[in-house]
């Protein structure tokens, strides 16, 4: 892999085109275990690993923009040598350097070949805090703690801006190319819940001040053909035009059980056999109410989420309210693709080592131990380790013989507009579309704007993900078919066009091994732990979770992601002559200069509250 993160790695729109690309080749690599074979000796036996990435398929692109074939087109700030484009010769060939299919065919990666090279996310270096000043209604300047790169995109006019456009709203393929540098396209689509485990253990752990985060600025609904902004907060309700006084009455009544719910029993321990669905009937809630609580609180299945299960997740709603804004959930500005970065980079200040570039052959085992000693790296170079943490996606057939893995299907679209208009064009939405046939599964799309970072201004970035039953197209099309339009010259001047215009789409599976059990991989020797890929939840808990359980593991006695010290606490080994008394001042005054940024991620209660 030329890119670090795997699975839950972000892309540049070149650098997807190239993950695109490696993908194809991916296909057709022949695997040469000579070199490893000759380093195992005779006490030793070898678990080969796959370098085959197998977590991804059925992988199609339709491109829906204009397509500017005659035009040289580079992406903006990149090096020469990488173009996102090549010059074509005719026409005949421009389409399959350009790697672009017509607006009634696919585009499998197969017969695709795309010449750019993957460029790595955008890194904000300096301190970083929650900017969310629409969501929360604050009229604070926040222009201070803005990176260098945001004032870039913010002062410096783009392509879009300047380039003369013969008819209103034309974005074609060739701009979204130049701008693709201010794309970070997520392969996973999250959000962090405001007091979910992941916002904790980064305020613990000071890895908050590496991100910088936006506020969900609203949850909607799709009931009847029509899109609807969902009431959260008790502001919310109360000014909702939607529901009527009654309807209020009872949703905030229902909503206030579900917080104190496990101090009466009484009231659901009758109902705990039945489906959350039919709960909610059960309640004297109206139909509209129902599909609120059920689709855009809860966000739990129709069918399978259990009355419990849909009580839980309504309080963990609830109880994230209010924490950063009007809603649950924040999103990192750059993607969800910055958080491993963020992770990586104070492992590093701890004297973590990274080799990129460099690939694993095998494992070897102590064939009377049973447990692994060292792998051995491209080169044949032997490297020794008591502690082996492996990614599931690079084990071998042999040892997965066994395993089942669940998919996941993704779509990520570029559109020319909001699913619901509004006064402000900077809103980030989700929404979770209910499944209608039987064996199907509830899809959830999330609509990034430009100010998240993710996407060129002017366009929208909306990840729709769902559990697999088909492959990823014919899982996700009806949703895409319902809420957007494929984007066409004559639909251009048609100000009556109500859906949003697709003007790029990928579709692909992705294997999720997040329930898999280490038990069910052949020959695992006891010191190598497995860690797995994303899984199709909204949260992050999982990954947490099963960090802290490796780490405990291997650490028993420490303590997971503790804070590091600020520099001032730090006593080196010559400044032990210094009096006790003015240390412990020097101290207590670093601590009364912790950064505001600090403060307000940390304890936002004492203000928002």
């Amino acid at each position: 892999r030329n890119y670090y993160g795997g699975n839950w790695a972000s892309f540049s729109f070149s650098g997807l085109l190239s993950w695109l690309k490696e993908y194809q080749e991916n296909n057709d690599i022949v695997i040469d275990s000579s070199l490893w074979q000759e380093q195992i000796l005779e006490n030793e036996e070898a678990i080969a690993l796959s370098r085959k990435d197998k977590t991804i398929q059925h992988v199609e692109v339709f491109c829906y923009a204009s397509q500017d074939l005659h035009e040289y087109v580079e992406e903006a700030g990149a090096l020469k040598k990488n173009h996102a484009c090549v010059t074509p010769v005719n026409s005949s060939k421009a389409a399959d350097s350009a790697c672009l299919p017509t607006e009634d065919e696919s585009l499998s990666t197969e017969s695709c070949e795309v010449p750019a090279e993957q460029t790595p996310s955008s890194d904000p270096e300096s301190t970083l805090e929650i900017n969310d000043a629409e969501a929360t209604g604050e009229k604070e300047n926040h222009s201070d703690d803005k990176t260098s790169e945001e004032k870039t995109n913010e002062n410096v006019p783009t392509a879009e801006d300047t380039a003369e456009q013969p008819k209103k709203n034309r974005i074609t393929y060739s701009q979204i190319v130049k701008e693709g540098r201010r794309f970070n396209i997520d392969l996973v689509s999250k959000l962090l819940y405001s007091r979910g485990m992941l916002i904790d253990l980064l305020i613990k752990s000071n890895v908050s001040r590496y991100a910088e985060f936006k506020n969900i600025t609203r949850i909607l609904a799709f009931r009847e053909g029509r899109m609807e902004q969902v009431p959260c907060s008790r502001a919310d309700v109360f000014n909702s035009k939607q529901l009527t006084m009654v309807e209020k009455r009872m949703l905030m009544k229902f909503l206030t059980f579900c917080m104190e719910y496990e101090e009466h029993p009484d009231e659901y321990k009758a109902y705990e056999d039945i489906t959350f669905s039919e709960y909610l009937k059960t309640q004297k809630l109206t139909p509209n109410l129902q599909y609120f609580v059920l689709h855009s609180i809860a966000m739990t299945s129709e069918t399978t989420s259990s009355t419990i299960d849909g009580l839980k997740a309504t309080k963990n709603f609830l109880h994230c309210l209010g924490r950063y804004g009007n809603t649950p959930f924040l999103f990192p500005l750059y993607g969800q693709g910055e958080l491993p970065q963020c992770f990586c980079r104070m492992c590093a200040v701890f004297g973590g080592i990274y080799c990129l570039r460099h690939s694993v052959q095998c494992l070897v085992v102590d064939k009377e131990s049973r447990k692994c000693k060292a792998i051995i790296d491209q080169f044949g170079q032997r490297i020794i380790s008591k502690h082996f943490l492996v990614e599931d996606s690079y084990f071998s057939e042999n040892t997965c013989s066994r395993v089942q893995y669940r998919q996941i299907s993704r779509a990520v679209l570029i559109t020319d507009r909001s699913v619901l208009k509004s006064d402000s064009d900077q809103q980030i939405s989700i929404l979770i579309v209910p499944a209608e046939e039987p064996g199907s599964f509830s899809v959830r799309v999330i609509e990034l704007c430009s100010s998240t970072m993710t996407c060129m201004k002017g366009t929208y970035l909306v990840h729709l993900t769902c559990t697999s039953s088909k492959t990823a197209r014919e899982d996700l099309e009806a949703v895409v078919e319902k809420l957007f339009t494929p984007y066409t010259e004559t639909g251009i001047e048609n100000e009556e066009v109500e859906k949003p215009r697709i003007l790029w789409a990928l579709y692909f599976n992705m294997r999720d091994s997040s329930d898999i059990n280490r038990n069910c991989y052949n020959d695992l020797p006891s010191n190598v732990y497995v860690c797995s890929g994303p899984d199709g939840g909204l949260g992050n808990d999982n990954a947490v979770k099963q960090a802290e359980t490796i780490f405990q593991s291997i650490c028993p006695n420490e303590d997971f992601c503790p804070p590091p010290p600020n520099p001032e606490d730090i006593v080196l080994d010559g400044d032990s002559s210094q009096p006790e008394s003015s240390e412990s001042s020097a101290i207590l005054e670093a601590k009364s200069e912790t950064p505001a940024e600090s403060t307000t991620l940390g304890n936002p209660e004492e203000t928002s509250e």
